[in-house]
């Protein structure tokens, strides 16, 4: 019964992965990663802000994580599912670099530019906003599937951590409550690596789960 489910699941998955649909979707997501990426690299350099930077490169590597997921679209699970892995140490090594930066901007005693945190802060949020209402649909998916689901609402709270650092930074006029959100967005990318990697690892250990594929035979001998 499990393995059935299992195979009926994946089958789902890849009829919605191939779906034009979705195709489309991927189109726009990665459209708006990289446009605020851009906006927001300038930005975190002009504020001083280490969060800002953190989630600039957070839209870079979503980019990357958009565009991987559209070259993969219709191939079989295991690539899709090596394709996650991939995802998956690039969003640990963001983690890693956004906490190193975070421990070097607290050594320094960088004091961000707070009115320029809100507005990207807001901005951002908009944009990855619209960009989850649009991959809710398709949240359940395989790993590779669900990698880019992840990605995208962990940006949606980094934002609003963004907003809170800049209220925060404002009142205190300390850079403490930026170098805060920047940790916790580190804290976010690696455990969200860790949910897609397990994801994908499991895949990867049931080559049997790649429903359509394998099933497809079957069923055409059945009906003769």
């Amino acid at each position: 019964m499990s393995a059935h489910c299992c195979d009926h699941s994946h089958e789902h998955a890849s009829a919605a992965a191939a779906s034009p649909v979705y195709r489309r979707v991927l189109w726009i997501a990665l459209a708006v990663n990289l446009a605020m990426f851009a906006v927001e690299i300038g930005a975190g350099v002009a504020a001083g802000s280490a969060s800002l930077l953190a989630d600039s490169l957070d839209f870079l590597g979503d980019s990357a994580n958009y565009g991987i997921s559209l070259f993969v679209l219709g191939m079989a699970l295991h690539w899709r599912a090596r394709a996650a892995l991939l995802k998956a140490t690039s969003m640990a090594a963001f983690g890693l670099w956004v906490a190193g930066t975070t421990i070097a901007h607290a050594l320094s005693g960088t004091v961000p530019e707070a009115p320029i945190m809100g507005l990207i802060g807001a901005l951002a949020l908009a944009a990855n906003l619209g960009v989850a209402l649009l991959l809710y649909r398709w949240r359940d998916g395989d790993s590779n599937m669900r990698s880019v689901w992840i990605c995208t609402r962990n940006d949606a709270i980094g934002n609003v951590a963004v907003l809170a650092a800049a209220l925060g930074v404002f009142g205190s006029g300390s850079g403490w409550p930026d170098y805060l959100v920047a940790a916790i967005m580190s804290g976010l990318a690696l455990v969200g690596a860790f949910q897609v990697a397990r994801a994908a690892f499991a895949e990867l250990r049931h080559p049997r789960a790649e429903g359509p594929h394998r099933e497809a035979q079957p069923h055409a001998v059945g009906s003769l």
